[in-house]
């Protein structure tokens, strides 16, 4: 069996950016990564994929430039831990490791909606979850002159929680510039009481869905699609548990897919009961409840932060400190993370809404504006600035956090 003095599961974002900041705290450990996938993606950018606002090829690159050449990177399924054994089984070979880091992502669960994948990618069914369909969502989008359009958001957690609205924004921006917004009926369909899970940004966000005419119809959880038909099947719940289905006509709808961890962790002596790593994240070390040499970080999770690069940002940093910390048996304090995530909402082409927040829906501004206020800035900063941030500076194994701004709370 293959050793590692860190072994890592899941070459995403968060498992190439763990690794390079291990790397660069302590440069003489062996580190693995177990990826199947031969590409590299940057995901937070299909929202503007789907708006024909970002050439979808600038988010995908090959694996083989991105994965550090001092990671040995196995290209096989990882399919079962093997904590008390100190190993991982993938679907050829079995490794063994001092230090666990788990970061695969999350599963989209297509199957989870009936009709769902037999509908994607026709009769103008799409969705901005995956490279391919987010340039189908702008091919529907360019040839529309008006009609029903709908947008769904399923139950939590999802990564990026406000992705569902971003392209409602957007559709109807470009509706807007195309003088048929009048024509056009657009409707939010979320599961949660709420357009957003944070406080502050409610009342902005619902204003912005009243200027362009937006409907909000929270807790409706879409269970049915017909896309020849063109017929979307809601379960309606009321706040006393009372629930009926509704049927909503469209000729245009955007879906979010049900997302839930994947199978080899939900079955994995690592899940707590939702089938998510059960991780310490009321104190904020992000190690395993159970096992001392277990990490984990990004989606996959069970910390109640938003599933967002930007969270993956500020994780990676504390568990490589974490790990580094134990290996060399330091007297150093343990790093802690705070439920930092950060979501630029994107509410017309041109302009973004960045709301960043950690645990409680505190809201923790990186810059000294007011984060409620649509930016150009903004903007610039998601289809320019976050994406470099990636590529050349969590994937370097460097740490980039602005001082943090007192938080504001209304």
């Amino acid at each position: 069996m293959e050793h590692s003095n860190v072994l890592i599961v899941g070459g995403g974002c968060a498992g190439i950016a763990v690794a390079s900041r291990i790397n660069s705290l302590k440069s003489d450990l062996s580190i693995s990564i177990i990826e199947p996938s031969e590409k590299s993606l940057y995901q937070a950018a299909w929202t503007l994929v789907g708006a024909g606002a970002y050439d979808v090829g600038n988010t995908i690159k090959p694996m083989s430039e991105v994965m550090p050449s001092y990671v040995k990177w196995i290209k096989e399924h990882a399919e079962e831990f093997m904590p008390d054994s100190n190993s991982v089984k993938t679907n050829s070979n079995t490794y063994t490791y001092d230090y666990l880091v788990v970061c695969p992502g999350l599963k989209l669960n297509f199957d989870g909606v009936a009709g769902l994948k037999e509908s994607l990618g026709k009769n103008n069914v799409c969705t901005n979850y995956s490279a391919e369909m987010a340039t189908y969502t702008w091919e529907c989008l360019k040839n529309l002159d008006g009609g029903t359009l709908l947008f769904t958001e399923p139950p939590m957690p999802i990564k990026c929680a406000g992705a569902p609205q971003k392209i409602a924004y957007l559709a109807a921006d470009h509706l807007k510039k195309k003088g048929k917004l009048n024509d056009s009926h657009l409707e939010f369909l979320c599961a949660k009481p709420v357009i957003f899970g944070v406080p502050h940004f409610q009342g902005p966000l619902n204003e912005i869905c009243d200027s362009y005419g937006i409907q909000r119809s929270f807790q409706h959880n879409l269970i049915s699609i017909d896309g020849q038909a063109k017929e979307a099947v809601f379960k309606q719940s009321d706040k006393d548990g009372n629930s009926k289905e509704v049927t909503k006509k469209f000729d245009f709808i955007h879906v979010t897919p049900p997302q839930t961890s994947p199978d080899f962790i939900k079955n994995s002596p690592l899940a707590d009961a939702g089938g998510w790593v059960d991780v310490d994240h009321k104190v904020g070390t992000l190690r395993h409840t159970k096992y001392e040499n277990v990490y984990s970080l990004g989606d996959v999770m069970n910390a109640p932060n938003a599933k967002t690069g930007a969270a993956v940002r500020k994780q990676a940093p504390i568990v490589a400190h974490n790990i580094v910390k134990d290996i060399n048996k330091s007297s150093e304090d343990y790093r802690n993370y705070d439920g930092y995530g950060a979501c630029p909402l994107t509410v017309a082409y041109g302009k973004v809404m960045l709301a960043e927040f950690c645990y409680g829906g505190k809201v923790t501004p990186s810059f000294p504006f007011d984060p409620t206020k649509p930016s150009s800035l903004y903007w610039q900063m998601k289809s320019k600035l976050f994406p470099w941030l990636q590529w050349n500076v969590m994937f370097k194994g460097k740490e980039w956090a602005k001082p943090n701004h007192k938080s504001l709370e209304k």
